[in-house]
């Protein structure tokens, strides 16, 4: 059988999972809309979870990032793992004793006031439509190598799909249909690794594989890492193992990601649909426990994937290179210029270069990305002498390197590199596709929720029945999917994984402090927590507006920390205000003190309310 019918085969199976499963569980309550009735199972949750969180950036673009830079990649492995303990210990357990079914639920009624839950419904929405930008880029690169058509067409196309089985299971469908979107993500995620780990060093388990020996070929066996780092620096490549990135851009971007992850609305409330407290606990382990899986076979692949590319491609004659690079070039992810007109493909790294600020750009574009010629140009403007799609773009002589690839290309072109089986290639297809998919649904509920239940129940309209609220969260998931599709055809970034970390700046500045004070700070009253969630949010966003939409320069970066970092820094602004602020408001009433008091412990005690799960008011 071919390729595609393989990919069809693998990819058409998991749809028709998916979209039954929604359909069988989907919803016929604003309360298994909103939380899945509460009552699923720990393990289930802890998958479904997992599913939640491995989003596209995790999946596709993760190891995308380490295969290009190296350790710098580790900001996103190191951030992403570490946040999700603090989110485990620090907030998940005392939200889901406090019993609001969203995180301005909570903010509303822990700090008393209709304006800061108006405030928290502005935020989730910021954050999940930042967020889901990334994922709907993911689906787009995915069906757009699998069906051999643009990014745009492949956006629309899992826009579709996401409505269908998120916009009208809600939280109950998306819980189960979850579950098996991260069965299919961990087979196809680790089976390839292990290929590939067999072929390049002779060890099945991928993570020895990437600190033993490379001993593909007749050469004697050296350190793997070794090996790549011999390869990166042989073609002006700094060491893989090294970094380039300053040491406080790295902490604040590893940071922002953590503390981000901690405030991620489309986490958190994955945690009320089971019974008690005690659930969420056993469910928060299960979710590490599965996200581990994925989380420790990332690095290797991102390494096996450098390795497999300069191997295969660097000093080849382009007549001679695999079919897979000319698959890539039609999809726009890869694209070869023949610089010195010799026919042989040349990868160089930024050392080589001879321009004022160093790098291995192959085209002079804007925004980094291949333009090509209208589909009704002559032959000849597009294709080359060697049969390469030409570029509408000038090259860049100031450097030799001739290759260009998408750094989110790397996990599905992994497979194709290595030559190893249809089915192989296949199943990790369906896991791609699995993975923008689960997190997109998540986030497209938040993004619903916050609008029909925060805005328009508690906020707008309070007699509203279960039967509007749950429509007007439908009409609202509709809206925010047509606005995601928008950015996922013209992202805010050229790769995924950046996008996202936007996402995660944004919460780190809003969400997290707040959240903490919230649980933690008993005397933190409404005047502070707003004037801080207002701050941090508005002075992270402006950062990022400002560097990626309206020409703001590197050298311009406050204390040389990036977009992707500065939400640690809102971070601080809102700690710093809102605590100022409290000192000059009144305190809390009572009541609410008391309350603080009570969801802080361990265990109920006589006056109390029960663990049950959430009521929506």
């Amino acid at each position: 059988m071919t390729q595609d019918t393989w990919n069809f085969i693998f990819i058409g199976i998991s749809f028709a999972l998916y979209i039954g499963i929604a359909f069988k569980s989907r919803a016929g309550s604003t309360k298994e809309y909103y939380t899945a009735g509460g009552g699923v199972s720990p393990l289930a949750n802890g998958m479904a979870t997992a599913a939640d969180w491995m989003s596209a950036a995790t999946f596709i673009s993760m190891a995308g990032v380490v295969a290009s830079s190296g350790y710098d990649g580790s900001r996103f492995l190191m951030g992403w793992t570490g946040g999700f303990v603090l989110l485990t210990v620090l907030m998940v357990p005392f939200l889901r004793k406090f019993g609001k079914s969203t995180v301005p639920d909570f903010i509303g009624d822990r700090f008393y006031s209709k304006t800061a839950r108006f405030v928290a419904v502005l935020c989730a929405i910021f954050i999940c439509m930042t967020y889901i930008m990334g994922q709907m880029r993911g689906v787009g690169v995915v069906f757009s190598q699998l069906f051999g058509i643009g990014i745009p067409l492949g956006v629309i196309i899992g826009a579709s799909i996401v409505f269908l089985y998120a916009g009208l299971g809600g939280m109950k469908g998306i819980t189960y249909t979850q579950v098996a979107q991260y069965s299919v993500m961990a087979f196809a995620y680790t089976i390839p690794a292990v290929f590939i780990a067999i072929l390049l060093t002779n060890n099945f388990i991928p993570q020895l594989g990437l600190i033993g020996n490379y001993t593909q070929g007749d050469a004697t066996p050296v350190p793997f890492l070794e090996k790549l780092n011999n390869i990166n620096t042989s073609i002006g490549f700094s060491k893989y193992t090294d970094g380039s990135l300053s040491k406080i851009d790295m902490f604040c971007i590893t940071a922002a990601l953590m503390c981000g992850t901690a405030g991620l609305p489309h986490v958190i409330v994955r945690f009320f649909t089971v019974k008690d407290v005690k659930a969420v606990r056993k469910s928060a382990c299960w979710t590490l426990a599965f996200i581990a899986v994925i989380y420790l076979t990332a690095p290797t692949i991102g390494a096996f994937s450098r390795v497999n590319l300069i191997e295969k491609l660097n000093n080849t004659a382009y007549s001679e290179a695999p079919a897979w690079l000319a698959e890539y070039e039609t999809t726009g992810q890869m694209a070869w210029v023949d610089k010195n007109n010799d026919g042989i493909i040349n990868i160089h790294g930024p050392a080589t270069s001879s321009a004022g600020k160093p790098n291995n750009n192959v085209f002079v574009s804007d925004n980094g990305k291949p333009k090509y010629p209208p589909a009704d140009a002559d032959e000849s403007l597009q294709k080359g002498q060697h049969g390469e799609r030409l570029l509408a773009l000038k090259p860049d002589m100031t450097n030799p390197n001739e290759l260009y690839f998408g750094t989110d290309i790397m996990v599905m072109a992994n497979p194709s590199m290595a030559g190893l089986p249809k089915w192989v290639i296949a199943l990790l297809m369906a896991g791609c596709i699995a993975a923008a998919l689960s997190t997109a649904a998540g986030l497209l509920l938040v993004l619903s929720t916050s609008i029909s239940h925060d805005l328009m129940k508690n906020i707008i309209k309070p007699d509203l029945s279960d039967r509007e609220e749950v429509n007007y969260a439908r009409i609202a998931s509709f809206v925010a999917l047509g606005v995601a599709t928008y950015f996922g055809i013209n992202p805010p970034s050229a790769f995924i994984a950046k996008t996202v970390a936007f996402a995660f700046g944004l919460a780190a500045s809003s969400f997290f402090p707040t959240l903490l004070m919230g649980i933690f700070n008993k005397r933190m009253n409404k005047e502070g927590a707003v004037s801080g969630m207002v701050c941090g949010i508005l002075f992270t966003i402006s950062y990022i507006i400002y560097f990626q939409f309206l020409g703001g320069t590197k050298d311009q970066w406050f204390l040389g920390i990036s977009p992707e970092g500065i939400g640690f820094v809102g971070m601080l602004v809102n700690f710093a205000i809102a605590l100022v602020v409290r000192f000059f408001t009144p305190a809390p009433p009572e009541h609410i003190q008391h309350m603080v008091d009570r969801i802080r412990r361990p265990v109920s005690a006589p006056g109390d309310e029960n663990d049950t799960p959430p009521v929506v008011h």
